[in-house]
């Protein structure tokens, strides 16, 4: 059976809102599915055929460069061939660092969903069912 992972990082709450809405949308599509904060992830990405990566954007519309960037990079060579998603929530800019991640993902091989998801800030009632859609989808991508 399938599984798939949802890992991320939020400084401010607004991507872990996503994450919670992205993982409970993979469950309700009736995939099995676990969500991790990047720090608390000591698994094996192996062992998911889907993944999908949670970051908001930073800085100069960048992902976070203290935790989320060190382990992207440490994995981002096994993502060959696998299914990921990418979302995170934002605050300036139109989203380009998004745009850079998914061409990144695609580069090292990944089957991306889509475009990405992203909010502006706190996601609302109509943001959080865009993110259980976006779960959904992925979950049956």
């Amino acid at each position: 059976m399938e599984k798939a992972a949802v890992i991320y990082w939020s400084g401010t709450g607004n991507t872990e809102i996503m994450a919670q809405e992205i993982f409970n949308g993979i469950k309700k599509a009736g995939m099995e599915a676990d969500i991790f904060n990047v720090s608390n992830f000591s698994g094996d990405i192996s062992e998911y055929s889907k993944i999908a990566f949670g970051c908001s954007a930073m800085g100069d519309e960048v992902l976070e460069e203290a935790e989320f960037e060190p382990f992207y990079e440490s994995i981002e060579g096994k993502i060959s061939g696998k299914k990921v998603a990418l979302f995170g929530s934002y605050g300036w800019g139109d989203g380009k660092w998004l745009r850079d991640w998914v061409e990144r993902a695609r580069g090292k091989g990944a089957a991306v969903y889509g475009d990405g998801l992203m909010v502006n800030g706190t996601p609302d009632d109509e943001g959080k069912a865009q993110c259980v859609e976006f779960g959904e989808g992925f979950a049956k991508f």
